[in-house]
């Protein structure tokens, strides 16, 4: 299935995109009374969210916005995280908004813009996500919004993922498809998310996914595939525009 549905050189480069998050989390442990949820990357799943004990969370699509419709069974078996006294603290730099809503028991269960947060029994340590995808409502919380627009005094606006680093295109892929794999993914590494992508309100043009040839989501933007670019070193780098005339960065 190639088609659009409504970070970079191997590990280490994801490593390093990795701990532009990472030290946003650990600045926001030292600024702020032990963050609820932590970020975690996975090269499949993107970069999505786990609790304080870095266990998997994960949203159910049949809950509404700030209300839970998970109980009984379901609440066995995905147990919701719960907020303690201080409340629903994030990590510094954590994009979009965490909350809280109430449950029956009157207990406030975590919320991610608007989406109540689980955790799942068949996930035994961290970094597992068995529960992605279970009986097609359950999908492990990415970082949202997927892609955001920022402005570069060079190159106007532009877009960038959760993580600050810009995103670029590929001029040889087409519409919905991705023609970037082997070296290429490797130096230009597709944005992936679990599930859909999350648009800021008031982005101009549609974000979707596409499957590549290994199952995974990638996020595309106007029917084309997004990747970052293994030279760009920080948040507002832009090295990869115009790299052998077949990458440019994306204005919305």
């Amino acid at each position: 299935m190639n088609r659009t549905r409504p970070w970079i050189r191997g590990m280490s480069c994801v490593a390093a995109v990795l701990a532009v998050i990472a030290a946003a989390v650990t600045s926001g442990a030292i600024a702020q009374a032990e963050p609820i949820v932590q970020v975690r990357y996975d090269p499949h799943l993107g970069a999505y969210l786990t609790g304080p004990n870095g266990m998997t969370l994960y949203t159910f699509e049949r809950d509404e916005e700030n209300v839970s419709n998970c109980y009984g069974t379901c609440e066995q078996n995905w147990p919701p995280l719960l907020a303690g006294k201080e409340g629903a603290v994030a990590p510094l730099g954590l994009p979009g908004k965490l909350g809280t809503t109430q449950r029956r028991d009157g207990s406030r269960h975590v919320t991610y813009n608007g989406r109540p947060l689980y955790y799942w029994v068949g996930d035994s340590e961290p970094g597992q996500t068995s529960g992605q995808g279970v009986g097609g409502n359950w999908y492990v919380a990415n970082v949202a919004p997927t892609v955001l627009a920022r402005e570069h005094p060079d190159l106007g606006s532009i877009l960038v993922a959760a993580n600050g680093f810009t995103l670029y295109r590929f001029i040889r892929d087409t519409m919905g498809e991705s023609t970037c794999y082997g070296s290429c993914a490797q130096n230009w590494p597709p944005l992936l998310v679990s599930h859909l992508p999350s648009a800021p309100e008031g982005l101009p043009g549609e974000l979707g996914v596409t499957q590549r040839t290994n199952g995974t989501l990638q996020v595309t933007y106007e029917g084309m595939p997004l990747y970052f670019w293994a030279a760009d070193q920080a948040p507002g780098d832009t090295t990869g525009q115009g790299v052998g005339d077949v990458w440019f960065v994306v204005n919305p």
